[in-house]
Order: C-alpha cells, then sequence, then structure tokens
C-alpha cells in the first residue's frame, strides 16, 4: 500500500533577532510579562527586501538536500502563507523559479497558522489519488511586514521564518496516517487584517486607519483555540482507533505556551513528548509546525517508528491536526 511519506525537512529563519528587552524600549512591556502569558523570549525578523519567498527558499534548500533528491524531481509545490510577496503571482511560482523547478505545479494555501497543514493534507491526497509522486510542502511567513508595533496586545507575539518537508509516494506503513481539517468564518473578525485586498483597497485612508496590519482579539482567539484544538486531537486519535498515550512526540503550532500545556494536558502526555521552541521563535503562523518539526528531526528527538501528532490553530478560523508515522 502506497503512503505519502515526509523524506526530507528543512527551515530557514532570518538572521536579525527581536528580544523581549528591545520591545520594553519600544512599548509598555516587560520581559517577565511576555514570557508569563506567551513563553516568547525572542523572535526573528525578516530584513528590509527579504521576502517571503526567500525564506521559504532557503527552507526548501535544506529539505532536498536532507530528501536527498533534486529540484526538477518535483511534481507539485506547495506553500501556506498569509504574508506572500505580491497578490499575484503567488509565492509557490516564484518558489519554483527560484528552484529551478520547472516541471512542478505550484500554488500557495492561504489558511492562517493552519496553512502548512492544509497544504501537508492537499500533498498527501494528491499522492494517494496518484497524481503526484514528490510534493514540496512548504510554511513560510514574513509576518514582521504586517505587524503593528505600536500594538503591544499583538507585536510581541510574531516572528518570521520557513519550514518545508518533501513527501513522497512511498511502499510501506510509514507516512502520514490521517489528517482532519476545520474551518468557521463567523470568527473571521477576531483575526484579520483589513487592508489590501477588495474590501478596503490600499489608500491613503486606510493606511492612515492603520488597515494593513493584523487586528486581533487575543482573550477570544485563546479560548477558541484551546477548545477547537482539544476536540480536534481527540477526534483525529479515535478516527485511528489511537489514544494519547499512543503519541510519542506533539508537535503543536508555537502560538502560546498556555495553548501547548493545555492540549498536552488534554492528551496527558508528559513533557518530554512536547516538543517546544515558541521562546525562540514567537508565533511564525504556518511556518511554526514544519519549523518545529524539522528541529525536532535534526535533534534526533524523532525516531523511525515514532507516531507524531502535529496541530495548528489559525485566522479563518481555520485549525487542524495530522497524524505521522515516522
Amino acid at each position: 500500500m502506497f503512503k505519502a511519506r515526509i523524506v526530507g525537512t528543512g527551515s530557514y529563519t532570518p538572521t536579525k533577532v527581536l528580544t523581549n528587552r528591545d520591545f520594553e524600549k519600544l512599548i509598555d512591556t516587560s520581559d517577565e510579562w511576555i514570557i508569563t502569558r506567551t513563553g516568547i523570549r525572542e523572535r526573528h525578523i525578516a530584513e528590509d527586501g527579504e521576502a517571503t519567498s526567500v525564506l521559504a527558499y532557503h527552507a526548501s534548500l535544506n529539505a532536498l538536500d536532507m530528501a536527498g533528491i533534486s529540484a526538477s524531481e518535483l511534481d507539485m509545490i506547495i506553500v501556506g502563507t498569509v504574508t506572500p510577496d505580491m497578490p499575484t503571482p503567488s509565492v509557490a511560482c516564484l518558489l519554483q523559479d527560484k528552484l529551478k523547478a520547472y516541471r512542478a505545479s505550484a500554488f500557495d494555501v492561504s489558511a492562517g497558522c493552519t496553512g502548512f497543514l492544509y497544504a501537508l493534507s492537499i500533498a498527501d491526497s494528491l499522492i494517494r489519488a496518484g497524481n503526484c509522486s514528490k510534493v514540496l510542502v512548504v510554511g513560510a511567513e514574513t509576518l514582521s511586514k504586517i505587524t503593528d508595533y505600536t500594538d503591544r496586545t499583538t507585536c510581541v507575539l510574531f516572528g518570521d521564518g520557513a519550514g518545508a518537508v518533501v513527501v513522497s509516494k512511498e511502499q510501506g506503513n510509514h507516512g502520514i496516517l490521517s489528517t482532519l481539517l476545520y474551518a468557521d468564518g463567523s470568527y473571521g473578525k477576531l483575526l484579520y487584517m483589513p487592508g489590501g485586498g477588495s474590501a478596503h483597497p490600499a489608500s491613503a485612508e486606510t493606511i492612515k486607519k492603520r488597515y494593513h496590519y493584523l487586528k486581533m482579539d487575543g482573550n477570544k482567539v485563546f479560548k477558541t483555540a484551546v477548545k477547537s484544538l482539544e476536540d480536534c486531537v481527540v477526534k483525529i486519535l479515535a478516527q485511528n482507533n489511537l489514544a494519547g498515550k499512543d503519541i510519542d512526540l506533539l508537535i503543536a503550532h508555537q502560538a502560546n505556551m498556555r495553548i501547548i500545556q493545555a492540549i498536552a494536558k488534554r492528551l496527558d502526555l508528559p513533557e518530554e513528548k512536547v516538543f517546544v521552541n515558541i521562546e525562540k521563535y514567537g508565533n511564525t503562523s504556518s511556518a511554526s509546525v514544519p519549523i518545529a518539526l524539522d528541529e525536532a528531526n535534526r535533534q534526533n528527538k524523532i525516531h523511525k517508528n515514532d507516531l507524531l501528532l502535529m496541530n495548528a490553530f489559525g485566522a479563518g478560523f481555520t485549525w487542524g491536526s495530522a497524524l505521522v508515522r515516522w
């Protein structure tokens, strides 16, 4: 039986780092306040001219190198992002050109912080259907470009980065076992960027109203995220006749330490089975899960036959989970 198996991982973050101490000089906050409420100590910030496709390119090279394949072998490139270089063409098409992967089809997925899992689910379906053999799946963001650094409730949360995986058609029982995706657009305006689209095209007025920055109701997002993710992880395990005790490693969206802890508690997972890197990167949206996956992989925290549970929650609202047998 064929499965879609992750055969290579890669990640990349910009060299510039913005610490909590740096924020103390910019806004009314403190290192202690940020760490206590989020678990974040620092985040990486893209330089001027360092667009999302650039970050995606470096992460993809690392993933392709680990997989031992060339970009010319790819059938498809799927990029999850909410911060494209420009409205069109897609980051995936720009990435295809940078990689010289000209036989690959390419498109973007806009699903907030769940973008990578949405893209991974699509890749899994394409491979299972026999339409693709090798797919590059990327989550890449430059959230600093749309972060309002005068808004103390949001600006400390976000960072930039990219993560990538190569998914290959493989014989056997190892690979993506199941994905589960959800969305509820009625929550849309709890986390959104109002300007720049057809509803509010860029103008002097939209700039004046700061419409081109992320807006978020943090408390409502937090409460909805915890409940939605708890229900989602329980359901995907039940669908596969598994339980929390079967999980070898939880790779959760690194948005807030308290959310990660809530999911781990719901599954009764000990600390050593929960991968955390939020303190170094903050919330990198769709890049969060693949960056964490790559770090865990390169730190030898993932072993053959391990059962991985990945989950994410983001703007839309969107949320989802994926089970992978390594």
